[in-house]
């Protein structure tokens, strides 16, 4: 299971399924749903009007098809390219397409026109996860904005992650700890921290955080999986089988889990 926490929980963020589809999909060769049909003929009736291309781009996004709603929106930017909303879009495109430079590129362009605490704060989550110091630059500025305690935990997430990535763990957990103090509920800052004592071998420590994560959440299928992993490294076979079983119920597209639980009934653990 990827350790990774790319997308942070900002408050901006649109909510879209995770459907996979061919990059280089278009329309042409691709049967669209009924309702996607209908917009993009009324789309091709009524060129001029940006709020059908809009619905049409959303529609596409919500299935999935990022490349599609991607072609439809760089339409919109050749008429319109100094819309802020636009680029922005365009950049949480690019990212379901994981071109991490492209969002780079596009967030860097939404914030040139509106320096948005939103937008600085995207930007500086892809800049800190590729380890550019220039995502602390953009934490700081968005602090200095004096947002309130939900924008400063992001602020203190995404610096957390730079240090992480850059091999700084101690600050790391030190601005992931400021976050939490700032979001108790911020379940990708007690991963972080988890994921760094993991990683050093000190199961013990990693334990108390996967179980504050999941006694924060207890319905979080990632804290029981990585406190399921913790265990198995711990020796622990049979807390590690109860975590894993209780993972997969929570979420059983968690194929990990589940081959984790098959591996250790064959091991013979009860």
């Amino acid at each position: 299971m990827n350790k990774l926490f790319l997308y942070i929980p900002l408050l901006f963020i649109l909510s879209c399924t995770n459907q996979t589809k061919d990059k280089n999909s278009t329309k042409q060769d691709l049967v669209l749903p009924e309702e996607i049909s209908r917009l993009n003929q009324l789309a091709k009736q009524f060129p001029d009007s940006v709020g059908l291309h809009m619905r049409l781009v959303n529609a596409l996004d919500s299935m999935g098809s990022y490349a599609l709603a991607l072609e439809e929106l760089n339409t919109l930017i050749k008429n319109d390219s100094s819309n802020f909303g636009l680029w922005f879009k365009k950049a949480q495109l690019s990212e379901n397409l994981k071109d991490t430079l492209a969002a780079i590129k596009s967030y860097s362009r939404a914030a040139n026109i509106y320096a948005s605490p939103d937008a600085m704060l995207a930007l500086a989550n892809l800049f800190a996860e590729t380890k550019n110091s220039k995502a602390l630059e953009l934490c700081q500025k968005v602090s200095d904005l004096r947002m309130g305690r939900t924008y400063q935990s992001h602020c203190d997430f995404i610096a957390g992650i730079y240090f992480a990535r850059s091999g700084n763990t101690t600050k790391a957990i030190q601005l992931l700890t400021s976050c939490i103090a700032n979001n108790y509920t911020y379940m990708e800052a007690y991963m972080e921290i988890g994921f760094i004592y993991y990683d050093r071998k000190q199961y013990a420590e990693a334990l108390n955080i996967f179980h504050t994560t999941i006694s924060v959440r207890n319905n979080y299928p990632d804290g029981y999986y990585w406190l399921a992993k913790t265990y198995e490294a711990n020796k622990n076979s049979t807390s590690a089988l109860e975590n894993y079983e209780k993972a997969f119920s929570l979420d059983p597209k968690l194929i990990e889990a589940e081959q984790a639980i098959t591996r250790l009934k064959s091991a013979g653990t009860h």
